[in-house]
């Protein structure tokens, strides 16, 4: 038993290429030299392996090219984040105002 799993009936084991193999995949792809299923041939991977690694190359460099000089953007999570954590100290002010207006409408009660 392999520790990638148990291999089904008829399928190959999954290859998985390295960076510097991935790149040269999809050069080879950008420039002509190979068609999608060549090069899937000639890596031995499946098409769709092919496939994905030139969408995400072209994503990744897409997103590299776009990026400003500067600090980073924040993610939407991070901006959600700080929005509630905004409200909270809205509510907390809110409240704690309340319960000073409520304390003095009410007067201090006796403690003997």
């Amino acid at each position: 038993m392999s520790s990638a799993g148990p291999v089904e009936k008829g399928r190959k084991p999954r290859r998985v290429l390295p960076p510097s193999e991935k790149w040269e995949l999809f050069t080879s792809v950008l420039t002509g030299q190979f068609t999608q299923r060549e090069a899937a041939a000639k890596w031995r991977v499946d098409r769709t392996t092919v496939t994905t690694i030139c969408r995400s190359a072209k994503e990744g460099a897409l997103a590299a090219l776009s990026a400003t000089p500067g600090r980073p953007g924040k993610s939407a999570e991070q901006v959600e984040l700080e929005e509630a954590r905004a409200e909270l100290e809205q509510l907390r002010a809110t409240i704690t105002a309340q319960a000073v207006e409520l304390h003095l409408y009410r007067g201090k009660s006796r403690w003997d």
